[in-house]
């Protein structure tokens, strides 16, 4: 069994405050459960333009997480109301 831990740090750049960080941050972490089927989780930050994203993927073929994996951080890329300022991805 593989496991995959991509762990990205976003800016958040037109977050004004904590209510605008917690709506683009929800609608990327719903859009990502959604459309990869991987599990999503935030670390609690209390600045409002900076949030640490980690998203596990457990499947029998390694390709397959890699691949997800690289998915997930191109979809986030592609987010116009986040920088990725740093990611991990660790496979076990």
């Amino acid at each position: 069994m593989i496991i995959g831990v991509l762990e990205m740090d976003l800016y958040l750049p037109e977050s004004g405050s904590l209510k605008s960080k917690r709506f683009v941050v929800k609608s990327l972490k719903d859009r990502i459960k959604n459309k990869f089927n991987v599990s999503v989780a935030e670390e609690a930050n209390d600045l409002w333009q900076r949030v640490s994203l980690y998203c596990v993927c457990i499947s029998n073929d390694a390709k397959l997480v890699h691949k997800t994996m690289e998915s997930v951080k191109d979809m986030t890329e592609k987010e116009p109301r986040v920088e990725i300022l740093d990611y991990r991805l660790e496979m076990s």
